[in-house]
């Protein structure tokens, strides 16, 4: 099976600059990949230690970020390399504050893992979440370099647990020490033979939990909400964003609402703002507009959301109605903001226990949607009480940072 893994990956390779002919985001993971190698010679200077982390995407990233700054405060002499899969990760952090250097992490072949591992020489690995490379971690082992999983996740869904990919398994045995989000995961885990492992919790609610005390002020959205109910509807999909018109083209001046979409697609947006009957302005349009006159403002751009959420009276957080997955709930629920999201939650433990909690509420389509957010709007006594249980879920599951770093301490 290792051999026919190999094979399927050195194909993928070849294959990958055809498919760029015809997709945006496949161009960025091809042509980010050339070339890596010598630019990791230039940027790293080889007489200092690295650190690496690797994460799949922005939201691992943000896992990481709590331990990253911890690592560079504890290891100043230490250069930190950060590197990406997806180019959703990678294109919005490559300028980021912590590492000496940001790549992407090339292709899982065997001659690809020995030439990474060869110029970055890592004295700590650290891969976030599930992110499980068999010839990277076979190579780490190999070399006997440090590695370690943060926030780890286990299902026994995975590969590891079923006939074709028990091969996989003795690559995890690369891991010095596995700090992981829940029991599921401990339990899942522990039944392929590796102890070496706590639960650590969810760095997630560490980052998270420090937006609160930072300035969250943005002039804009002061203006937009005016002193009105707001509804912050962030990382919106297709599949969302025709529940959340519906229920804003038959409510008009029930609440405003600020909707920040995942994918910042001009047609998209044109979609979106085509679809709402009522008066929107996007975020590059605004200038020169009087903003307390409009009911809907879509953000075209990045990078505000975590700020846009600290005025919110509800919280929608989409990827819960399709295939593309939930995004991140903790970052309205530290503001102590009522949730609403999808029904597909069964990947994502932290919206469930948060649902257990009625901290945040699922919904299957239109009717249940508008069943809920008409009652959080109308009810202020029912919107407090659910936004309080979801800002003290947080606060209440915060230290996996902590615990990862007394673990260092103890073992250097």
């Amino acid at each position: 099976m290792h051999f026919l893994y190999n094979l399927a990956i050195t194909i993928l390779q070849w294959v990958l600059p055809v498919s760029g002919l015809f997709s945006r985001k496949m161009r960025l993971f091809v042509k980010g990949r050339k070339g890596v190698f010598t630019w990791l010679e230039q940027q790293l200077e080889g007489h200092i230690p690295v650190i690496w982390f690797h994460a799949a995407s922005l939201g691992e990233y943000e896992q990481a970020v709590p331990v990253l700054e911890k690592i560079k405060e504890r290891f100043p002499n230490h250069q930190l390399l950060i590197t990406f899969f997806s180019p959703s990760g990678y294109e919005i952090k490559k300028n980021n504050a912590f590492a000496k250097a940001t790549a992407y992490l090339p292709l899982d072949t065997p001659i690809n893992a020995r030439k990474f591992l060869d110029i970055v020489k890592p004295a700590m690995s650290f891969f976030v979440k599930y992110e499980f490379w068999p010839n990277y971690l076979s190579e780490l082992k190999k070399r006997k370099h440090r590695s370690f999983l943060l926030s780890g996740v286990f299902r026994e869904e995975q590969a590891f647990f079923k006939g074709y990919g028990k091969w996989m398994v003795p690559s995890l045995s690369a891991f010095e020490y596995f700090f992981l989000q829940d029991k599921a995961s401990a339990e899942a885990l522990s039944k392929l033979g590796f102890s070496n492992q706590m639960i650590s919790g969810d760095t997630r609610f560490d980052r998270v939990s420090k937006q609160i005390e930072m300035d969250n002020r943005l002039d804009f959205v002061e203006a937009f909400k005016n002193n009105s109910l707001c509804v912050v509807c962030g990382s919106t999909w297709t599949e969302g964003n025709s529940i959340i018109t519906s229920f804003i083209n038959n409510r008009e001046g029930v609440a405003k609402f600020i909707i920040a979409p995942h994918e910042i697609r001009p047609d998209k947006i044109a979609t979106l703002k085509q679809n709402l009957k009522v008066k929107t302005v996007l975020f590059s349009e605004m200038e020169g507009k009087d903003l307390r006159d409009y009911d809907v403002l879509i953000l075209d751009t990045i990078g505000l959301l975590s700020k846009v959420y600290s005025y919110a009276d509800v919280a929608y957080v989409g990827g819960a109605f399709g295939t593309t997955g939930l995004h991140n709930i903790l970052e309205p629920a530290t503001f102590g903001i009522p949730i609403i999201t999808g029904s597909k939650i069964d990947r994502f433990p932290e919206a469930k226990r948060l649902g257990q909690l009625a901290g945040l509420y699922t919904v299957q389509n239109s009717l249940e949607f508008v069943e809920v957010l008409a009652k959080l709007l109308i009810d202020s006594k029912f919107r407090a009480q659910t936004g309080m249980i979801a800002g003290h879920f947080v606060n209440s599951n915060t230290g996996a940072t902590q615990n990862v770093m007394e673990y260092l301490e103890k073992h250097p």
